[in-house]
Protein backbone atom coordinates (compact mmCIF):
# COMPACT_ATOMS: atom_id res chain seq x y z
CA UNK A 1 0.00 0.00 0.00
CA UNK A 2 1.34 3.42 -0.88
CA UNK A 3 1.72 6.15 1.68
CA UNK A 4 0.18 9.63 1.41
CA UNK A 5 2.17 12.66 2.52
CA UNK A 6 0.63 14.75 5.28
CA UNK A 7 0.95 17.80 3.02
CA UNK A 8 -1.87 16.35 0.93
CA UNK A 9 -4.13 16.44 3.99
CA UNK A 10 -3.22 20.08 4.68
CA UNK A 11 -3.89 20.87 1.00
CA UNK A 12 -7.27 19.10 1.26
CA UNK A 13 -8.12 21.27 4.27
CA UNK A 14 -7.16 24.47 2.44
CA UNK A 15 -9.21 23.52 -0.63
CA UNK A 16 -12.27 22.69 1.51
CA UNK A 17 -12.08 26.07 3.27
CA UNK A 18 -13.99 24.89 6.33
CA UNK A 19 -13.47 24.43 10.05
CA UNK A 20 -12.70 21.00 11.45
CA UNK A 21 -12.74 19.27 14.78
CA UNK A 22 -10.36 16.39 15.36
CA UNK A 23 -13.19 13.93 14.71
CA UNK A 24 -14.49 15.67 11.58
CA UNK A 25 -10.99 15.93 10.12
CA UNK A 26 -10.31 12.24 10.68
CA UNK A 27 -13.64 11.42 9.00
CA UNK A 28 -12.84 13.73 6.05
CA UNK A 29 -9.40 12.15 5.63
CA UNK A 30 -10.86 8.65 5.69
CA UNK A 31 -13.56 9.62 3.20
CA UNK A 32 -11.04 11.21 0.83
CA UNK A 33 -8.18 8.72 1.10
CA UNK A 34 -9.87 5.55 2.43
CA UNK A 35 -10.21 3.84 5.79
CA UNK A 36 -7.02 1.83 5.35
CA UNK A 37 -4.82 4.67 4.04
CA UNK A 38 -1.48 5.25 5.72
CA UNK A 39 0.35 8.55 5.87
CA UNK A 40 3.86 9.89 6.23
CA UNK A 41 5.46 13.23 6.99
CA UNK A 42 8.99 14.47 6.80
CA UNK A 43 9.56 12.88 10.24
CA UNK A 44 7.10 9.95 10.61
CA UNK A 45 5.90 6.96 8.57
CA UNK A 46 3.01 4.50 8.68
CA UNK A 47 0.53 6.81 10.42
CA UNK A 48 -3.21 6.22 10.53
CA UNK A 49 -5.52 9.19 9.92
CA UNK A 50 -5.95 9.69 13.67
CA UNK A 51 -2.20 9.47 14.31
CA UNK A 52 -1.54 11.94 11.50
CA UNK A 53 -4.03 14.45 12.91
CA UNK A 54 -2.43 14.14 16.37
CA UNK A 55 1.04 14.60 14.86
CA UNK A 56 0.03 17.62 12.76
CA UNK A 57 -1.61 19.21 15.80
CA UNK A 58 1.53 18.65 17.89
CA UNK A 59 3.59 20.40 15.19
CA UNK A 60 1.37 23.48 15.21
CA UNK A 61 -0.06 22.90 11.72
CA UNK A 62 -3.60 23.87 12.71
CA UNK A 63 -4.98 27.35 13.35
CA UNK A 64 -7.68 27.59 16.07
CA UNK A 65 -10.88 29.27 14.88
CA UNK A 66 -14.25 29.51 16.65
CA UNK A 67 -15.30 25.96 17.55
CA UNK A 68 -12.67 24.15 15.51
CA UNK A 69 -9.51 24.70 13.52
CA UNK A 70 -8.25 25.23 10.01
CA UNK A 71 -4.85 25.63 8.34
CA UNK A 72 -3.25 27.70 5.63
CA UNK A 73 -0.47 27.45 3.09
CA UNK A 74 2.10 28.87 5.51
CA UNK A 75 1.78 25.69 7.59
CA UNK A 76 3.13 23.49 4.78
CA UNK A 77 6.90 23.13 4.88
CA UNK A 78 8.85 23.37 1.64
CA UNK A 79 11.51 20.69 1.99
Amino acid sequence: MSSIHGHQVLEMMIAADELYTTESLIAAIQQRFGQEARFHTCAKKGLTAAELVDFLASKGKFIPANSGFTTNISKICNH
